[in-house]
């Protein structure tokens, strides 16, 4: 049976909706994991490594944060990646939220509270300004940018476009969508 990755948004976790409705859409064709990621993103990219390398998935599905990580790992990995909503400068989302936030959804381990602060930030701003890096000519058109035309939180696609080839729209919003899982359903 075929394997897709689901890489969660920064306040989501594996429970999310997303999540929740990619399983359930491919319940009895593919496994879906939807593992609840680090919040550090040098420890959430080891983190995904680590999980491909034991699971060896066959599609990673990203959502905002989730397809940040996921257009860096993809070429290094080489499997195909399903961005949907991708927010590529998460140093400008984070800085207006300084402070304490609770998850939008259940963590496997009960840790619902997490702080934005400076640390965290810095760590941003270092893996964005290398999160191209690894962008090679074989993968132009193995990411797939998915983009809602409502989105009023990430309007990142003349970006993605300097990179990779395929970019795609839905009607919705940036949250909470069903259309990233009808996209790939």
């Amino acid at each position: 049976m075929k394997k897709i990755l689901f890489l969660h948004g920064f306040f989501a976790s594996g429970q999310c909706v997303p999540a929740l409705a990619l399983s359930e859409s491919f319940e009895g064709r593919a496994e879906v994991l939807a593992p609840d990621l680090p919040m550090h993103p040098k420890e959430a990219i080891e983190f995904i490594h680590e999980l491909i390398d034991r699971e060896k998935p066959d599609l990673l599905v990203g959502n905002s944060c989730g397809s940040f990580y996921a257009q860096m790992v993809a070429p290094i990995v080489g499997i195909p990646a399903l961005l949907g909503n991708p927010h590529f400068k998460m140093t400008e989302f984070l800085k207006q939220r300084i402070g304490e936030h609770q998850y939008k959804s259940p963590r496997k381990d009960g840790k619902q509270n997490f702080v934005i602060d400076e640390a965290l930030i810095e760590e941003f701003v270092e893996m964005e300004a290398t999160q191209f890096n690894n962008c090679i000519p074989d993968f132009k058109d193995r990411i797939w940018g998915l983009f809602g035309e409502q989105d009023t939180l990430a309007h990142f696609e003349p970006l993605f476009l300097q990179h990779y080839n395929r970019s795609f729209h839905f009607p919705g919003g940036h949250r909470r969508s069903p259309h990233l899982v009808c996209a790939i359903g």
